[in-house]
């Protein structure tokens, strides 16, 4: 305690010696307090810069993760929604043998059952394909359209058709939801 006394007193002592007052020493003092100031203000200006760059990239990578995850978002949502695209092509080649045995004709019983059987085949094929958004593209008497049907033929314009009509189908074609599998092969009256 008589130490912190002794310490307050000097103090004390030290602040009532008036200070010299030499204009040299004072205007080297400002000289180096405005030096000092200039390098702090410097500094300030250069951790600004800084920070605005840092801010500037975090901003994008931010942005850049974003679209990131919309993109991977809709490119899992793509896959979602076509799944089995590949699976319903290797089938689509059955179904077309289906058919074409479904136009065979046939006279006696056996030939009959067998028919029968493969006509329950095809319709539960079909189900099961539309059941996952798989379908035939409509074309018989529709107008042509180059996005969902193949022209492998073109004839004349007979009476009641309109050009640019297809006429018969040759293979039918199928989609998946409104991606085309297979476009269908036409004939097209012209």
């Amino acid at each position: 305690m008589a130490e912190e006394k002794k310490k307050d007193q000097q103090e004390t002592a030290a602040q009532q010696k008036p200070e010299k007052d030499s204009k040299p020493d004072q205007a080297k003092h400002h000289e180096q307090c405005h030096h000092r100031c200039e390098k702090l203000q410097k500094e300030i200006d250069d951790l600004k810069a800084q920070l605005a760059d840092k801010d500037d990239k975090y901003l994008r990578a931010e942005a850049e993760i974003q679209n990131m995850t919309n993109r991977f978002k809709k490119e899992r949502a793509q896959i979602l929604r076509y799944d089995g695209q590949d699976l319903a092509k290797s089938v689509l080649p059955v179904l077309d043998n289906l058919k074409r045995a479904l136009n065979i004709e046939v006279t006696d019983e056996n030939g009959q059952q067998l028919k029968k059987g493969i006509q329950m085949v095809h319709d539960h094929l079909i189900k099961a394909l539309t059941d996952h958004g798989i379908t035939e593209i409509p074309a018989e008497g529709e107008t042509f359209d180059p996005t969902l049907h193949q022209a492998v033929q073109t004839v004349p314009v007979q009476d009641d058709q309109k050009p640019e009509t297809v006429v018969k189908v040759l293979q039918a074609g199928y989609q998946l939801k409104d991606r085309v599998l297979r476009p269908a092969m036409v004939v097209v009256a012209q």
